[in-house]
């Protein structure tokens, strides 16, 4: 599945979510990741911000693509966090 995650958290928490994020998404812009993900991995992604959070001020929203015909991205500008800009 394909998925974008955006999130809104308390500044001591930002560099958590980024180190967590970076694990299994591809960072695109300030608490923004997007990528290929499976099941198992989602679960685990998850499960790391849940544990990590604030559940009484942060919010953390996924986006869930799971059929590529639907998708389609447009980028204005330059693209950051390509995945070929990590290698």
């Amino acid at each position: 599945m394909y998925v974008i995650m955006v999130y809104d958290v308390g500044e001591e928490r930002v560099g958590r979510m980024v180190k967590i994020g970076r694990k299994y998404l591809t960072w695109v812009q300030n608490s923004v990741f997007e990528g290929e993900i499976t099941r198992s991995n989602m679960l685990r992604l998850k499960h790391e911000i849940e544990v990590n959070m604030d559940r009484e001020y942060d919010s953390i929203t996924f986006y869930i693509i799971s059929n590529y015909r639907y998708l389609k991205k447009e980028v204005i500008g330059r693209e950051k966090g390509t995945p070929e800009s990590i290698l």
